[in-house]
């Protein structure tokens, strides 16, 4: 069998199994199996595939359709132009989440904290960008705080990042320029209709607070100033529909110049706020 029929094979297979982009991830789990780029696959198509690629590569696809997710398979995602390791312990990076990081990086900073820093994407990317910068990443899994430093050693920017295992705000100190957040925001009730590569293969506690979707919203907008710096700004990930509810939470919360931005498909994605007034 050729590596472009076992391609062929494979994303009927997916197709059947009602995993989305079949052919897609057809063609990323063949690089995978043979160890070549995904750029170059066409270029092994028209080549006798090996027994043991073949081999390798059933196992994949077979795992993909039951829904284990691609990066899962591959042990890593993209995010902002890097590749990042990534695992069952943590919520893959995603497109949206860099609507967060163009708004963190269109004002300078000299220190970040990361609330919920899961795989360390968001973290790592800024202190990568704003190479004089210093930051701090706080989970509750302590495993996703492994994941986070590992990533932080593998772009370079350990030196400058603190990983903490903490609950919200619990085992932080100091204040910072920025802090930025991509917390669980679906309500619980939301649960049953997420796709299955969320559902059953990343960390629950990542993508729902078991409640209405907007208790981490609450947390920031209370707490926040305490780890602020004058003229500070909080940017923090939503869910598209929530923007009504968590711009009223922190105007309620006093804080400053609230603004909801869209992402690249114009949905409500990232509200931004700066430090509330200090009061006599």
């Amino acid at each position: 069998m050729t590596a472009a029929q076992a391609m062929a094979a494979a994303t009927a297979r997916l197709r059947a199994a009602g995993v989305p982009d079949p052919a897609r991830d057809a063609r990323l789990l063949l690089a995978h199996a043979a160890q070549v780029d995904a750029a170059r696959v066409t270029l092994i198509a028209p080549e006798d595939i090996a027994p043991e690629i073949a081999e390798r590569y059933d196992a994949l696809i077979s795992l993909r359709a039951v829904r284990v997710p691609v990066s899962h398979l591959i042990g890593e995602r993209a995010f902002y132009g890097r590749r990042f390791k990534v695992s069952s312990d943590v919520l893959d990076p995603r497109p949206e989440t860099e609507t967060l990081i163009e708004a963190a990086l269109a004002e300078p900073f000299a220190s970040v904290l990361d609330i919920g820093t899961g795989s360390g994407c968001i973290l790592v990317t800024l202190l990568a960008e704003r190479v004089s910068a210093v930051g701090t990443g706080t989970d509750l899994s302590e495993a996703a705080c492994l994941q986070a430093s590992a990533n932080a050693v593998l772009h370079d920017v350990a030196p400058r990042a603190e990983v903490i295992q903490s609950d919200w705000f619990g085992s932080v100190r100091g204040r910072y320029d920025l802090i930025v957040s991509n917390p669980p925001y679906l309500a619980a009730e939301e649960m049953e209709d997420v796709a299955p590569e969320l559902r059953d293969h990343e960390p629950r506690m990542a993508l729902t607070d078991e409640a209405d979707g907007l208790t981490a919203y609450r947390v920031l907008a209370a707490m926040g100033p305490a780890h602020l710096a004058a003229g500070g700004r909080l940017i923090c990930e939503i869910g598209w529909r929530q923007a009504a509810d968590v711009v009223e939470l922190f105007h309620l919360a006093g804080w400053s110049q609230v603004i909801c931005l869209h992402d690249m498909d114009g949905r409500d994605r990232v509200i931004c706020a700066s430090t509330p007034p200090v009061t006599a």
